[in-house]
């Protein structure tokens, strides 16, 4: 694409000049030329539409098609704009993964030490410090890495546990990190040499990795790190960023301080507070956006993920008494819990699931009113307390009268993860594995002749590819899992919906 330069309206040579003399960068990276920002100068001295001077003075200068300035013809502006790049900048300790490996590294080289306990709590305080902010990063790394003893022997035995300790939701995430290999950077405070071979699994371009390295001596033993490297200085994150001057869009993602650093600085565009492995109310309360998980992350930037919908984002009421250890598997899992005790008028009609305790009854009128409902969980026992025909009648599975509550947790979490209904009090037992590369679709309906030939024509109308489809029913319900391919009309959902005796659908990923 051409535009034509008018000399005589403005000097291309001074506007060159001004941005040269302001100091300008002209460095490229990741196919981003390098002269764009001298382009993007230039296209201001191109003539107006309505300039009929077509003389000798005009000059032929090539301009990309994707730079686009207010001088630009209004029909041009859409035509010319390509969207931003996009770069995911993550940290590593307790975001990408859910320990902090320094402090882990200290328990495996400290293993025999009579004094171990007294060290790792030194080490853990450091840690917490520098990310909380009340100590300066290159402070806390310097006597960390004094009180480890470590050795090559000891960061073999790290990198095997770390592999083990990648957070949840970045695992279930793997296939994000492949289609965006060029996009991704980790950023770290920790050290190449285990960091490296722990994200190599997914995809993550070794020279997209930024971290410290380790100084060694002759035995192996760890003596220090290179302390020329940015990321060892208070600040070395917002040094390292800038030095690299990507062009695009930058979000951010971590736990610590050093991460906020990156929006404080305004180099980044967005900084999400990840806590899906601890919540520091120093980086949360400045953060853009708190996430919970990745896939939160993910769901809010309206990029493809594992799950539908966020875990985060489904709230678990708990009614009456029960042990703490009983709820750990939701919390684990990465669901909300949200107490009785705490709860306001809405919370029954925001609820994803329902948990509840021996001698608790549900009022029937709030029941009706709860229509996000999915899952109801009896604790203990008893069976009283739940209208097991509203429950039905409305599409929300009941579990109960297992061996222990624990069972009762997990069936739960099975159905909301893969439609599992086996334990079930409402529903036929029905029990799958999850599939890869497919939607799962549940379609609960009432019991009558015609349902799932209403719903097969559908699916045949929007000409999708089923690759299983599985059907149970009882006296008043019938309760259909439907894999499919990927890619589908979203329309299919709302007409599927809409299918006469239809009790409820849900995409689970």
């Amino acid at each position: 694409m051409y535009k034509y330069i008018n000399k005589s309206y403005r000097n291309p040579k001074k506007v060159l000049q001004r941005f040269r003399v302001a100091g300008t960068s002209t460095g490229g990276r990741n196919g981003v030329p390098a002269d764009r920002p001298l382009q993007k100068a230039l296209l201001f001295c191109q003539p107006r539409q309505n300039e009929k001077n077509r003389s000798a003075k005009h000059h032929l200068l090539p301009i990309r098609p994707y730079f686009c300035t207010a001088n630009a013809p209004r029909g041009d502006r859409h035509s010319t704009q390509m969207k931003q790049k996009k770069y995911y900048i993550i940290d590593f300790d307790s975001t990408f993964t859910q320990v902090e490996a320094l402090d882990e590294l200290a328990r495996i080289s400290l293993k025999d030490h009579p004094k171990k306990d007294a060290i790792y709590k030194e080490i853990e305080d450091l840690t917490n410090q520098a990310m909380s902010g009340t100590l300066s990063f290159s402070e806390s790394l310097a006597q960390r890495v004094q009180l480890l003893a470590a050795d090559k022997s000891h960061l073999k035995k790290l990198v095997s546990h770390l592999k083990k300790k990648v957070s949840r939701s970045f695992s279930r995430n793997a296939p994000f990190f492949k289609k965006n290999a060029d996009d991704v950077l980790i950023v770290s405070g920790g050290f190449k040499e285990f960091i490296t071979p722990v994200v190599k699994k997914f995809n993550i371009r070794k020279e997209n990795i930024y971290a410290n390295t380790f100084v060694f001596d002759a035995e192996g033993k760890i003596i220090g790190y290179d302390d020329q490297n940015p990321l060892s200085k208070e600040g070395g994150k917002v040094i390292l960023i800038r030095d690299l001057n990507l062009q695009g869009d930058l979000y951010g993602i971590g736990d610590g301080y050093s991460d906020f650093q990156l929006r404080e600085s305004g180099l980044i565009r967005k900084f999400f507070a990840y806590t899906e492995n601890i919540s520091r109310k120093s980086v949360t309360a400045k953060a853009d956006h708190v996430t919970p998980s990745f896939d939160e992350f993910l769901y809010i930037n309206k990029l493809p993920g594992a799950i539908s919908y966020p875990k985060n984002r489904i709230q678990c009421l708990v009614m009456g008494a029960i042990p703490e250890q009983d709820l750990h598997p939701f919390t684990q899992e990465g669901f909300t819990l949200v107490y009785e005790k705490d709860a306001d008028e809405k919370a029954f009609q925001q609820a994803g699931m329902l948990v509840i305790g021996v001698g608790t009854a549900i009022d029937v009128k709030q029941l009706k009113k709860a229509t996000r409902l999915k899952a109801i969980g009896i604790f203990g026992k008893a069976k009283t307390g739940v209208p097991l025909p509203l429950c039905t009648e409305m599409g929300i599975v009941v579990f109960g009268s297992a061996s222990s509550n624990l069972q009762v947790a997990q069936r739960m979490i099975d159905f909301m993860n893969k439609g599992a209904i086996n334990g079930s009090l409402n529903f036929p037992k029905l029990r799958l594995p999850a599939v890869k590369n497919t939607h799962r679709i549940i379609h609960i309906h009432k019991n009558v002749p015609g349902v799932m030939a209403q719903v097969n024509l559908l699916l045949a109308k929007h000409q999708i590819n089923i690759n299983a489809q599985f059907l149970m029913t009882n006296k008043t319900a019938g309760y259909t899992i439907i894999d499919i391919d990927k890619n589908y009309d979203k329309q299919l959902l709302k007409e599927l919906k809409k299918t006469e005796h239809t009790i409820k659908t849900r995409v689970l990923y």
